[in-house]
């Protein structure tokens, strides 16, 4: 600024108040400050100016992946709330990991970051008490935080579960698997209760050999699929987790002979295209994220109370995959 002022032959204070776009100026002099400004490449130092004030004007996000396309959404929500808001952002992936989750959102705080949307990957939040109560706004989504209480935007996993499965029964079927993520990721036993759930609303049992829960890799789903369908008590329908599980079922089934009923949880890019058509039980991730966003710059704009929790709804997306009768003799 003080070459602009030289540059300009004007004082310190006038240049501050064109930068800031404050009255006081005469046109003229106003036009020649902004030609210096242009000739010098002069650019205000927000960040300066920002920390002065006590803020940093920058929101971080940590979530599970960032190669998931469901968190795409998500995350592009989050960002323009925070444009709309003057903000930027910075994401991290925690890899499920708890400690690289702490990792993270320590990291994040350090660098005075204003808020933090959290997708938790473990159950032991207290470390960011001090964040928080130094004034940190932070928002949980998708999975509840860890003995902690704070703002958090859900979806209604259990029931979205106990939807896809009641249709699924509707459709005539009475053994129904279920394959699902880690039973330590909060979504996971939550669709898992949502399953067992509409099994017992329809006087069905769960044989245990048709559940299985772990790791997302398709080797794993691929080995637990197929020993779920060559079982003593085969199974003639799926409800598949999450949108990893539902792609590696779709390769599964389309090399059976018979055709197997599948409802997904999550919808995923092309589901309607393949033959049949993924049935799905969808989320809306751009809503979740732009709830939570909207919840985090609520609260730096000073709203108070107590920590909310809002759960959104699901949809089921009757396509075609959901639909198929069971498998006769």
């Amino acid at each position: 600024m003080k070459d602009v002022a030289a540059h300009a032959r004007v004082g310190l204070k006038t240049v501050s108040r064109v930068v800031n776009g404050e009255e006081g100026v005469a046109p003229d002099t106003r036009l020649r400050v902004c030609a210096s400004i242009d000739a010098l490449g002069f650019r205000r130092n927000d960040g300066a100016r920002l920390l002065r004030q006590g803020r940093t004007a920058s929101i971080g996000v940590v979530l599970e992946d960032l190669a998931d396309p469901f968190y795409a959404p998500l995350v592009r929500a989050v960002e323009e709330e925070a444009r709309a808001h003057g903000a930027l952002l910075i994401n991290g992936s925690s890899a499920e990991d708890p400690e690289r989750e702490r990792e993270l959102v320590l990291a994040l705080c350090a660098r005075r970051v204003d808020g933090l949307v959290v997708v938790p990957a473990g159950d032991d939040h207290r470390y960011l008490r001090p964040e928080m109560d130094a004034g940190v706004a932070t928002v949980f989504v998708d999975r509840s935080p860890g003995l902690l209480d704070a703002d958090v935007v859900l979806s209604d996993n259990a029931g979205g579960a106990r939807e896809g499965t009641a249709h699924l029964i509707a459709h005539g079927h009475r053994r129904i698997a279920f394959l699902g993520d880690r039973p330590d990721i909060q979504t996971a036993a939550e669709r898992l209760r949502g399953y067992r759930a509409a099994m017992a609303d329809a006087g069905l049992p769960v044989d245990p050999a048709w559940v299985s829960l772990g790791p997302t890799e398709p080797a794993r789903v691929r080995a637990e699929a197929e020993r779920i369908l060559t079982g003593h008590a085969p199974v003639t329908a799926f409800l598949a987790g999450n949108n990893r599980v539902t792609v590696s079922l779709v390769r599964v089934l389309a090399g059976r002979p018979r055709p197997t009923a599948l409802v997904g949880f999550d919808d995923f890019e092309l589901a309607d295209l393949l033959s049949p058509p993924v049935t799905v039980v969808a989320q809306d991730p751009a809503l979740l994220g732009g709830t939570a966003a909207g919840m985090l710059f609520r609260r730096l704009a000073g709203a108070a109370g107590a920590p909310r929790r809002v759960t959104l709804p699901t949809r089921l997306l009757a396509r075609g995959s959901g639909e198929l009768p069971p498998a006769q003799g």
